[in-house]
């Protein structure tokens, strides 16, 4: 399949509270270096630039990023600034407080409520903007996220954010949110190679509330956090990128993409070359026997 000429807006479009994005986009975290944050070899920075620029001429209209997402010589937020600032009206770029790092790149705590407004304050800081389209609450082992959702909640009446999320939760976490503020978008663990049942609960909740439901290392599975892309490949899983001529990361995002119309995809990749198939995939159509066969992949790893 032809990838160059494919745009995201063959993804389709989901619309976060007032903002439509197509359902392809992406995810900045790889932007900084080969691996996940500070490990491993900080990014060549003109070639993540021309990644960020090449992924808005594709279409692509929703980054993921986070203050975070840093390497040794490397921030995911600086570069978005360099790269796509003055930004355009329909580009939409999302954000997420609640962990944080030291200026050495060491996990911190996790942020108490009060200082969610040092961190949305230093988003827009690095970002260039003068608030945020969406900012996600990820939880950090909290039984309870209303604290510091209700924080966030204050920053958005205040006009610093535009669109609440949040990540990394349980079902009762999205209940509990939606009694204090309205909730866009939900960002979880969820793919083929995952097997995180409160996913499912979640993909169905989102999908009866009209929220939007964004999956996180569906490409990566269990290697994602250490930044290595699932190195075992399920024989169904190559059968069907055989029989489509695409690559087994394809069949993984357009699965996702598959399992509702509310559901968006945010692959990361700092690679040109990458990021072009990510795109494509956008476009990939699988068959009701396609489904069934990664249906059953994913049963399997669950």
């Amino acid at each position: 399949m032809p990838t160059e000429t494919i745009n995201a807006e063959a993804s389709g479009t989901v619309t976060l509270g007032d903002l439509p994005v197509h359902r392809l986009g992406l995810g900045a975290m790889r932007l900084t270096g080969s691996a996940a944050f500070h490990l491993g070899t900080p990014s060549d920075r003109d070639r993540s630039l021309g990644v960020l620029r090449r992924a808005v001429e594709l279409g692509v209209n929703h980054i993921d990023t986070a203050a975070f997402y840093f390497s040794a010589l490397r921030s995911a937020n600086e570069l978005i600034n360099a790269a796509l600032a003055p930004y355009a009206d329909h580009l939409v770029i999302a954000t997420k407080v609640g962990p944080f790092r030291d200026w050495s790149g060491e996990w911190a705590t996790a942020a108490r409520p009060d200082q969610l407004r040092g961190h949305v304050e230093e988003n827009l800081r690095q970002l260039g903007r003068d608030h945020l389209d969406l900012v996600y609450l990820r939880r950090m082992n909290q039984a309870s996220i209303a604290e510091h959702f209700g924080a966030l909640a204050e920053l958005r009446e205040a006009g610093l954010i535009r669109h609440l999320g949040i990540s990394a939760v349980h079902p009762q976490h999205l209940t509990e949110a939606l009694r204090i503020a309205p909730v866009v978008s939900v960002q979880n663990r969820y793919g083929l190679d995952a097997p995180y049942p409160e996913g499912q609960e979640l993909l169905r909740m989102c999908g009866e509330r009209g929220i939007a439901f964004v999956p996180y290392y569906t490409v990566a599975g269990e290697g994602g956090e250490r930044g290595a892309a699932e190195a075992r490949q399920d024989e169904e899983v190559l059968s069907v990128a055989r029989a489509h001529g695409v690559s087994p990361a394809q069949v993984r995002i357009a699965w996702i993409l598959h399992q509702g119309p509310h559901v968006l995809a945010i692959p990361g990749t700092g690679d040109p070359g990458h990021l072009a198939e990510n795109v494509a995939a956008g476009a990939l159509h699988l068959t009701a026997d396609d489904l069934n066969r990664l249906n059953a992949v994913r049963a399997g790893n669950a």
